[in-house]
């Protein structure tokens, strides 16, 4: 007949293994139903959405004519001096053709970036707990206040924040016989110096385990039970309800498209002259402006942003600024063939895609 082998017996019959690290969190049944918070879980949830305004939003008003804004061309001297500052920060780029190339034509592409910055606040909400060390204990002594009521003050606007929040009035304590008590451990595992035989090579008694052929194990440091870690010992644990509040800036660039050749990535690490700026707790699409592709970017993003971001946050503040980049086409002959460049950005940035004089050079 068949004879099962130790390794054929079923696994059943092995006593289960203890977890030497016990329950990573408190079971649910040991969380209050609190007024305002009944969805709340422990390890968190999605963020709340926020209460409807108390207040009217505000209605449009008519805003004054932008002049049409100009910046002035920049001078040679300013557009040589650009491109040399350029040459001498590349270690594989000559100076010759900055410093010695003759410059045959300047062509100003100004251009505008319309930018709208949306500034929210989020909130969520999670049942949180700690050993209890005789801490205030508050809840049912009247109603908490609701996720939105709890004040939380922003860093500053338009500055991304985060901030935790002990709710008032959620806090209790909860006794459980199984917190506590120490949980058995098993043996450790094996040595993996001496491979469980407690000797070296040689005969000699292994150092690593003291011949035990077995390590500590790293919880109980083999004592052969721990400590439950959730409330130390105590037996008790503080219950409440945490708030997180974040703030949030959102931001949306708008590049008017320009025929220079240069590419609109590159605006985003140049700064222009500011003409126009509106801050207030909900903005109106720009009227009146005279290029008509910024007015649409404005109704774009205004209504993409109010949809978007009112769902689930408190709009807080919006701001929208457009700034006149300028950018100049620099044309300019070297050795006979003729090469161009951008300076652009109140940096005077510049981008010399195709440079006439590079070597491969290699720091040693």
């Amino acid at each position: 007949g068949y004879v099962p082998t130790a390794e054929s017996k079923p696994a059943m019959f092995a006593p289960p293994a203890a977890d030497p690290a016990g329950p990573s969190a408190p079971p649910a049944s040991m969380f209050d139903s609190m007024p305002g918070y009944e969805g709340t879980v422990s390890g968190g949830g999605g963020y709340l959405p926020p209460p409807m305004p108390t207040f009217p939003v505000p209605q449009p008003e008519p805003q004054p004519q932008t002049p049409s804004w100009n910046i002035p061309s920049i001078t040679e001297d300013t557009a040589r001096e650009a491109f040399v500052l350029f040459t001498s920060s590349k270690c594989c780029y000559s100076s010759a053709p900055a410093k010695d190339g003759v410059i045959t034509a300047m062509e100003a592409f100004n251009t505008y970036r319309y930018r709208l910055e949306t500034f929210v606040e989020s909130r969520s909400t999670e049942w949180s707990y700690e050993p209890y060390n005789g801490q205030a204990v508050d809840a049912y002594v009247q109603p908490p206040p609701g996720p939105w009521d709890t004040p939380a003050t922003p860093p500053s606007f338009f500055m991304d924040g985060k901030t935790v929040v002990k709710v008032p009035y959620t806090s209790s304590v909860k006794v459980n016989e199984v917190l506590g008590l120490p949980r058995l451990c098993g043996n450790g595992k094996l040595c993996w110096v001496c491979n469980g035989s407690g000797f070296r090579h040689g005969g000699d008694r292994c150092h690593h385990c003291n011949g035990r052929g077995r390590e500590n194990c790293s919880h109980c440091h083999g004592q052969g039970s721990s400590l439950c870690s959730m409330c130390h010992g105590k037996q008790q644990l503080l219950v409440y309800i945490n708030l997180t509040v974040k703030w949030t800036n959102n931001s949306n660039d708008y590049v008017v498209e320009q025929s220079s050749g240069l590419q609109v990535d590159n605006f985003s690490k140049v700064s222009g002259k500011e003409v126009y700026r509106d801050s207030q707790y909900m903005v109106y699409p720009v009227l009146g402006f005279p290029d008509p592709s910024v007015v649409q970017a404005s109704q774009q993003f205004v209504n993409d942003h109010q949809s978007r971001f009112s769902q689930t946050s408190r709009i807080l503040q919006q701001r929208q600024t457009i700034e006149l980049i300028p950018v100049t086409k620099v044309n300019y002959s070297w050795k006979g063939k003729s090469h161009v460049y951008f300076v652009y950005g109140n940096e005077f940035k510049v981008n010399a895609d195709n440079y006439p004089a590079t070597c491969c050079c290699t720091v040693m």
